[in-house]
């Protein structure tokens, strides 16, 4: 094995001990006819089977292969995390263990990146799974992540994909965020393209995920917008809501006031008086809140030395100085 190689295979693995032999002759054929050096690194994520019996025995024979074995199950998520990590290839592909992306797709999404591209997304253009339990949340999913990151893809949720290195080795991924890594990564000004790959049917075991992903998708959705529009800022966002909540409160207090003094009404007993009153408590809440979120995020940025821009190049005279 190249101890440079140029592709690095991501494969997170729970339970796929049937997929396993066919998945490896597959990604064999595909890689050794695209001519480049590569490798496989598959995180087994906890698996209950005989997963990581089969996967020893593709170790020892193909030097291509590396297997990281997790714990327990700590998710899909944690699986990309940990193939991110070990990953020494240029481009790193990811990829589902379970048979329905096809590895013969890898050259396709390779030849895309040769355009400049930073990430290559695969699209299920015609998606073998059911409809309502399956295609249908994921159509409603991709419109919204899309609507709220403004990054748009048709299929988020498609694994196959292609990342430069220095996108993902820059990510922390947490949750569910793995399918949100292109518009994570957006942040970092990244070029973004699709590309239709082949989906098949799943031949062996079952699927790990039910209609209440959807559910998790959408909490982790609310993140991802937050992180993307004021991570850096969040008094931008609270301190906004407090501001708007103060001045209600003090709107309706003022007017309460000119009805007690000018009027000569009782407003003791007005609910009005106590909506201002929470409005104005709110927003006091909201603008500490906001402060609370700046000191965080000063610490968060500076502890990790993490920086807030990322450089994509730098050009400068052969003697080091601009001219």
């Amino acid at each position: 094995m190249s101890p440079n190689p140029e592709i690095s295979v991501v494969i997170p693995l729970y339970n796929e001990e049937e997929s396993i032999t066919e998945l490896h002759g597959q990604i064999r054929a595909a890689l050794t006819a695209y001519g480049q050096p590569y490798e496989v690194i598959v995180v087994d994520d906890g698996s209950t089977d005989g997963s990581f019996v089969r996967l020893q025995e593709i170790v020892a024979t193909d030097e291509h292969w590396r297997v990281v074995r997790l714990r327990r199950n700590f998710g899909q998520t944690a699986g990309f995390a940990a193939g991110f990590d070990l990953a020494r290839g240029e481009v790193i592909i990811t990829l589902d263990a379970d048979l329905q992306n096809d590895p013969a797709d890898i050259p396709v999404l390779m030849a895309k990146m040769g355009e400049g591209y930073d990430i290559v997304s695969g699209w299920r253009v015609d998606r073998q799974d059911t409809f309502l339990s399956r295609r249908l949340p994921s159509l409603i999913a991709n419109w919204l992540i899309s609507k709220t990151t403004g990054v748009y893809l048709h299929d988020y949720g498609c694994s196959l994909k292609a990342y430069r290195r220095e996108v993902v080795k820059n990510l922390r991924l947490y949750g569910e965020m793995h399918r949100f890594v292109p518009a994570v990564a957006s942040w970092m000004g990244v070029t973004i393209a699709e590309v239709p790959v082949n989906h098949r049917p799943r031949t062996h075991g079952q699927s790990k995920y039910g209609i209440s992903r959807t559910f998790r998708v959408l909490l982790d959705l609310m993140t991802v917008y937050f992180l993307l529009s004021y991570s850096t800022r969040p008094i931008q966002v609270f301190g906004g809501i407090g501001l708007v909540s103060s001045g209600l409160g003090v709107g309706l207090g003022a007017y309460l006031s000119f009805v007690k003094l000018i009027l000569g009404q009782n407003i003791g007993s007005r609910p009005l008086l106590l909506l201002a009153v929470l409005l104005i408590v709110v927003g006091v809440q909201m603008i500490a809140m906001g402060l609370l979120g700046e000191m965080i995020a000063r610490t968060y940025y500076e502890s990790q030395d993490k920086p807030i821009y990322f450089v994509r190049e730098i050009v400068q005279s052969e003697e080091g100085e601009v001219g």
